[in-house]
């Protein structure tokens, strides 16, 4: 069976998560990244996607650009991997559904309730396949830890305590001109919840996945530990 043509959106040199996505496709071995949009600045675009061995015609400066280019193509990209900062998850997947691609999408889904179920209205009218990366449901543990609980060898769940620190946020990173550390902790980029959305929904995916039960309501406690830090 020939692999998957893939494309991404973010990703390039100073990036972080591009380089677990494009991994993790490896592994797979069920998809050949064939273009990219990997940065807003075209140089690094260019000389990320030289790197990674993309042919130059391929390399794109914009999502919008290479959407066109690759579906005119008759061996074009058939999927999409966004690897963006959070802000930009709805806009680009909301491009790449109505082009026509399939979409997997890193999470947070997007940055408010209303874009997250405009998205899943656009993928059921556009026919396309939209998944969000909660990667840790893939993990032979988790999986098995799932099966103990449906086969009851656990017993009756009473409570399900799930934990994701991040160490990080404990210091001003993002005043260091850290990349990752200066968007995780601007609600403009990062959504309102911050490390809620994008660390956050791995926690509570988790505790469902393995529980098999969805909470019926959620109550949110949010601080920060650095003063002045903004958090909406």
């Amino acid at each position: 069976m020939d692999r998957v043509r893939l494309g991404m959106v973010g990703g390039g040199q100073g990036a972080f998560i591009g380089a677990v996505h494009r991994i993790a496709a490896r592994l797979d071995d069920a998809y050949t990244l064939v273009c990219g949009a990997l940065s807003a600045d075209p140089e690094r675009a260019r000389n990320s996607g030289a790197e990674l061995g993309l042919d130059p015609a391929r390399c794109y400066d914009s999502y919008a650009a290479m959407f066109a280019a690759e579906r005119a193509r008759a061996d074009g990209m058939e999927v999409l991997a966004i690897v963006t900062p959070n802000h930009l998850h709805h806009p680009i997947a909301s491009a790449a559904l109505d082009a026509g691609f399939h979409v997997i999408c890193d999470k947070p889904l997007a940055t408010s309730v209303a874009e997250a179920e405009e998205l899943v209205q656009r993928a059921a009218a556009t026919h396309r396949i939209f998944a969000v990366t909660y990667n840790y449901s893939g993990y032979p543990m988790v999986r098995q830890a799932r099966a103990m609980v449906v086969r009851g060898e656990i017993g009756k769940l009473r409570v399900v305590q799930v934990e994701y620190p991040q160490g990080w946020l404990a210091g001003p990173l993002e005043g260091t001109g850290q990349k990752q550390a200066a968007w995780r902790t601007n609600p403009a980029l990062s959504g309102p919840g911050g490390a809620i959305g994008d660390i956050g929904s791995h926690a509570f995916h988790l505790a469902c996945f393995v529980a098999g039960q969805a909470p019926q309501s959620v109550l949110g406690d949010l601080t920060t530990f650095v003063p002045g830090r903004r958090h909406r």
